[in-house]
């Protein structure tokens, strides 16, 4: 299997253009168009080097609460031995360009483009870009929601070309899953996929679920419904979307439209703020 995926650069545009775009917040969604993701919106962490990062999603009151996504770019040589701060904090790991060296548990693992790690709570891992070339890659974190009787989950590692996509009833192949743990293995509580549309497939219907999401573009564009609107979308464009927001998609090609995506599953909802 052979894929792209869009990966920001940043830079600044120049006076000359204009500063129309597609950039767009709302209380049920938000779009972070590819053009806004640039030098002046990076942002730093403690005890990376050589690092910067877009933060494109943060948990915000009455808006989207559960996680957190960063676009990190990581120069050669660069990297961290205390990338999490948060012990109760686990991550996911999504290659987009160059090489990553991550050590989790004692194991060393390569990671390319393509490449996925889901990172339990209480991990101690690094990672350092060892190549020569940029590292980028998306950072998905969120505050693990553990359930007694239930032990956490264990750690990942796989890279998309080794995983048959799974295929949705009833769409002649146009719509396709690539899932990187058993959606039912209820020791997880979220999921991050990547959700592939052949020229012509459509999402038929307006989803409206509780589920969270964040959809970030790999590749192709299409036209996706959110709550009230159709907005073009196209590869390196950010979706954001809180809980019931109506969606639904229409992807028309040339190529294949595809996106990672995140949601949280598998727990009970809170009836209650933390004591």
């Amino acid at each position: 299997m052979s894929a792209t995926y869009f990966a920001p650069t940043g830079g600044h545009p120049g006076q000359d253009q204009l500063l129309t775009d597609r950039a767009i917040f709302t209380d049920a969604y938000a779009v972070i168009p590819k053009g806004t993701m640039r030098d002046i919106v990076t942002s730093f962490l403690p005890f990376w080097d050589e690092t910067r990062l877009w933060v494109i999603a943060r948990p915000l009151s009455g808006f989207a609460e559960t996680f957190s996504q960063y676009i990190m770019e990581v120069a050669p040589g660069g990297g961290s031995d205390q990338p999490e701060a948060d012990p109760g904090a686990e991550g996911v790991l999504f290659i987009v360009e160059g090489t990553a060296t991550l050590t989790i548990a004692g194991d060393t693992h390569q990671l390319a483009p393509g490449g996925y790690a889901f990172i339990p709570p209480g991990s101690d891992w690094s990672l350092r870009n060892r190549s020569d070339d940029m590292l980028r890659f998306h950072w998905i974190r969120k505050a693990y929601e553990a359930v007694p009787g239930l032990p956490h989950p264990d750690v990942v590692i796989a890279n998309e070309k080794d995983i048959a996509p799974t295929v949705m009833p009833d769409t002649d192949g146009k719509w396709a899953t690539t899932r990187f743990v058993d959606p039912t293995d209820l020791r997880h509580d979220m999921h991050v996929t990547i959700v592939t549309f052949e020229p012509g497939g459509v999402i038929p219907f307006l989803e409206t679920h509780v589920m969270e999401h964040g959809l970030y573009v790999l590749e192709g564009k299409a036209v996706y419904r959110l709550n009230n609107d159709w907005v073009e979308v196209e590869a390196g464009d950010f979706m954001w979307l809180r809980a019931f927001c109506p969606q639904a998609c229409y992807a028309g090609g040339p190529g294949k439209f595809r996106y990672l995506l995140y949601k949280d599953v598998n727990r009970h909802m809170k009836l209650r703020p933390p004591s």
